[in-house]
């Protein structure tokens, strides 16, 4: 009879999880609050344990071995039937879903829904935080981030939301004499200092030269949007973002079928590919995804 292995503490394993699935010993480190040595060490005493070499290092940074491939597969899924297991057993306190977006979808199409989430899902307990700069993940504290711009990162889950269309929108008393795009050269312009898609590309677009840079400026399209509400002027915004102000005429978009609009896909949903099955995630995902209208990758279907 072969001699049976000793226990491998879990610890152990989710520290050889962690620096397996960043690929790096410091961000491993990060995430589990330990320092880079302890976590090499660690490793190096689970290496001595079973008696094969998990990774490879060299000056640039750590790669997997064929074995420690084999192993983070198996540990990868060992860790989600155990968060599924400690989800399906928690049914008696709320299901807790942490946020993070971009403030002015957080501002102009999330939370005016979530009323609306919270009312299907009464056992759900929602926390959002709103900011420009990405969610790491390293800590834990946030499931997911709704982020405006190209995801950065690794190991990372990546679900393009609706596309959007950017056009002028103003307040319908100052839509009358605006016809045609020459006729906003003379108008009031609200930029939006940190949107992908600005009046010099638009007027571009539309075989112009753009004015003088605009005099009305927000680094928050949901401040552009909420000027161009009260008649201060023509903002260059997303009608996705704009969508409840459309929907009730407090905004008009005089150009439409007119101009050339620009067509993108400016948000997405983030989410690390180690936390996918984490339940209260996963119907979050559906909701979204149901709410406008898109498919889901099959990681998180």
């Amino acid at each position: 009879m072969a001699a049976m292995r000793s226990p491998i503490p879990l610890p152990a394993v989710r520290t050889f999880e962690a620096a397996a699935r960043r690929r790096s010993f410091k961000d491993a480190a990060s995430e589990l609050n330990l320092t880079a040595s302890a976590v090499s060490h660690a490793i190096r005493k689970l290496e001595a344990a079973l008696g094969v070499i998990l990774f490879t290092r060299d000056g640039s940074g750590i790669s997997l071995t064929a074995a420690g491939e084999a192993l983070l597969d198996h540990v990868s899924r060992a860790f989600e039937e155990m968060n599924r297991g400690f989800d399906l057993v928690a049914t008696r306190t709320p299901h807790l879903l942490r946020l993070h977006c971009a403030p002015s979808f957080a501002a102009q199409w999330l939370v005016p829904r979530l009323a609306r989430f919270l009312a299907d899902h009464p056992d759900f307990e929602v926390r959002l935080a709103a900011g420009m700069d990405y969610a790491r993940f390293i800590t834990d504290e946030f499931d997911a981030d709704i982020i405006y711009g190209p995801p950065r990162g690794q190991g990372l889950i990546v679900v393009p939301l609706r596309s959007e269309t950017v056009t002028p929108l103003c307040a319908p008393s100052l839509a009358a004499d605006i016809r045609e795009p020459a006729d906003l050269l003379s108008r009031m312009l609200i930029q939006s200092d940190n949107k992908l898609v600005r009046w010099p590309h638009w007027f571009e677009r539309n075989g112009l030269h753009a004015p003088a840079p605009a005099r009305l400026r927000f680094d928050r399209s949901f401040l552009a949007i909420a000027a161009a509400v009260d008649g201060l002027g023509i903002a260059l915004e997303s009608t996705l973002l704009a969508e409840r102000e459309l929907a009730e005429g407090r905004l008009v978009a005089p150009l439409v079928g007119r101009a050339v609009d620009v067509t993108y896909t400016g948000h997405q949903l983030v989410l690390p590919a180690s936390t996918r099955r984490r339940l209260p995630l996963v119907i979050f995902a559906r909701w979204l995804a149901k709410e406008l209208d898109i498919g889901l990758p099959p990681e998180i279907a």
